[in-house]
Formats: structure tokens, sequence, C-alpha cells
């Protein structure tokens, strides 16, 4: 039997230690390790900052960064699990300072009683409702239902009456705020998207362009034929005036 020669231990990524930050590589995390067991510290010093560097050029994205090189220094401690003793130029992180999450954000849990005008609407209101001076407050009335209606188009894309806005508006302001009944709104009309009808008749232009080469092409094509058509035909012509005059 022949004897098989294996290695005693395999070199499984399974069997190594694991990676800190993986954008940089497991060759820098081992000189990282390489430096952290150098005995003076003039020596760390050297080496990583040139470990600094390297990390810079794996990672140009950074160089995009505010304070790249302070993100970098804090990397190489966080890769060295804070045991790396050097003179960083920047203060040393924390690993509470890492680890610490972000609050939740908070999403807004406010009910809009006419969710096709949005809340901005409401805030308008409540707005318009503090104005103390009779003809500003109407200007201001009349925009907030000339913008109610905008918005009721573009979100329904269909027409509106006056008298709808603005019993809307009524309902909205608790019955505070109304315009007079002879008051005629701005006139909005939904318009559909004009990119489409664009293609539409930009395809049919490109049909239209289509048909007529292809006519063209067809009549060229005919009128070349009847020439070739008539060159044979006079030479047939021409063989039998000639056979006809030659004498054997």
């Amino acid at each position: 039997m022949a004897q098989q020669n294996t290695p005693a231990n395999f070199d499984y990524n399974s069997t190594r230690n694991k990676l800190i930050l993986s954008e940089y590589g497991r060759n820098v995390q081992n000189m990282v390790k390489y430096i952290v067991a150098l005995p003076t510290k003039e020596e760390r010093n050297r080496y990583a900052q040139v470990v600094i560097d390297l990390m810079g050029f794996l990672n140009p994205h950074l160089r995009d960064v505010a304070d790249f090189k302070h993100k970098l220094w804090d990397h190489l401690h966080i890769i060295s699990d804070y045991q790396i003793d050097v003179d960083s130029p920047y203060p040393k992180p924390s690993p509470e300072a890492i680890h610490i999450k972000p609050q939740p954000l908070r999403y807004p849990n406010q009910r809009i009683k006419y969710k096709h005008y949005g809340k901005t609407i409401e805030l308008m209101i409540e707005k318009a409702k503090a104005i103390e001076d009779p003809d500003r407050k109407r200007h201001m009335v009349q925009a907030i239902a000339n913008f109610m209606k905008m918005a009721y188009v573009q979100w329904n894309k269909d027409s509106v009456s006056d008298e709808s806005i603005l019993a809307d508006l009524f309902a909205l302001s608790g019955g505070t705020l109304k315009l007079e009944e002879n008051v005629n709104l701005n006139r909005v009309e939904f318009r559909p998207n004009n990119f489409s009808n664009q293609n539409n008749n930009n395809n049919n232009n490109n049909r239209g362009r289509s048909n007529n080469n292809q006519n063209n092409r067809g009549g060229g094509g005919g009128g070349r034929t009847n020439n070739n058509n008539q060159r044979n035909n006079n030479q047939n012509n021409r063989n039998r005036n000639s056979g006809g005059s030659k004498k054997y």
C-alpha cells in the first residue's frame, strides 16, 4: 500500500482568529498583532505609521470622509483590541464609546384628518386662525383654499368644485375659517405626464419614416429591374440582327 503523507495541521479560516474589521483583511490584522508585541515604543510608532498608510491605501473611499486620518487611527486601536501602545495624534477610543447604540428615531404618529391635504394644511390653518388683521386673514384663508384645491387635484387626478374645497376648509378649521360664497378659487386642471405622449408621437413618426423608406427602396429596386430587363432586350435584338446578316 502506498503511504499517504498528510499534513498534521490544516489551516482553515474557521480555525483562525476572527477578523475584527474585515475590510482591511487578515494581513493587516497580523501586522497590528506584530506591532503590539514589539518591545520598544519607537519601533511601534514607526510600524504603526506604515500600517496607517497601508490602511488608507486599501480603503481609498475614506479619503472623502472628514477626518479620515482620525478614523484610521481609531480602526488601528480597534483591530488591536485596544492593546496597542503608540503615540497617536488623536485620543484613544474607548470600547464603551464604540459600542454605544444611537437612540431610535421617533416617527410622527399624528393623525391627519384629510391625508390628501397633508399635515402642512392643518398647521397653516392654525396660523391663519391666530391672525387678527381681517384683510390679511382673508388673503391667508384664500391662499390656503387655493393650495387645498391644487393638492386635491394632484392626489385624486380629477377636478373638484370650489364648494367642496370651502366645505373641507370649514371642517378643518372647526367652523372658524370661511370665505364668501361668490369667491372664485384658482383654476386647477390635472395634466397627465407628457413624457409618455411624446414617446408615442415619436414612435408614430418613426413608423411613418420606416414606411417611406421601404416605399422608396421598393421603387428604386423596381426601377433597376426594369432597366436591366430593357438592357437584356436590346442585347437580344442586336444578336438577332447580327445573326441575320452573316453568310455561311
